[in-house]
C-alpha cells in the first residue's frame, strides 16, 4: 500500500517545459549590485599637444609640430585601444595643415611680390621704361 503521509509525486516535465525557477525575492530585498571592471583609459599627450599647437600656430613652427604630433598620436591610438584622443589629434592635423598651407601661400606671395619689386627697381636703375 501507499503511504498517505507523503506528498504526491510531481508529474515529469514536458521536454519543452523550462525547469522551475526560484521564487522572487521577498519585498524589501534587492539583488546585490553588479560591478564591472572598466579598462582604465588615458588621453594621448601628443594628441593634446597637436591640437594646442594647431590652434596657436606659433610662427608656423607650431603648425609643423601639430602635423607631426597628430600623425604620431593617431598611430598610437590605433595601436593601443586604451589610449584616447584621436579626435584631438585629427583636429590638430587639420589646423596644422591649414597653418602650413597658409605659410606656403605667404611665402609664394612674398616671393612673387619680391620678384616684381626687384624687377621694377632694376628697370629704374638702368633707365628702361
Amino acid at each position: 500500500m501507499s503511504d498517505f503521509n507523503q506528498p504526491p509525486a510531481a508529474p515529469p516535465p514536458f521536454p519543452s517545459q523550462a525547469p522551475p525557477s526560484f521564487p522572487p525575492a521577498p519585498p524589501g530585498y534587492q539583488q546585490p549590485p553588479v560591478y564591472y571592471q572598466v579598462a582604465a583609459s588615458r588621453t594621448s599627450g601628443l594628441a593634446i599637444a597637436s591640437m594646442v599647437l594647431g590652434i596657436l600656430w606659433i610662427w608656423w613652427i607650431g603648425s609643423i609640430l601639430a602635423v607631426i604630433f597628430g600623425h604620431v598620436a593617431i598611430s598610437q591610438t590605433h595601436r593601443d585601444p586604451t589610449l584616447r584622443g584621436k579626435g584631438m589629434a585629427i583636429a590638430g592635423l587639420v589646423l596644422g595643415y591649414i597653418g602650413v598651407g597658409t605659410f606656403l601661400l605667404v611665402v609664394i606671395a612674398a616671393a612673387a611680390s619680391g620678384t616684381a619689386c626687384v624687377r621694377n627697381a632694376d628697370d629704374r636703375m638702368h633707365g628702361a621704361r
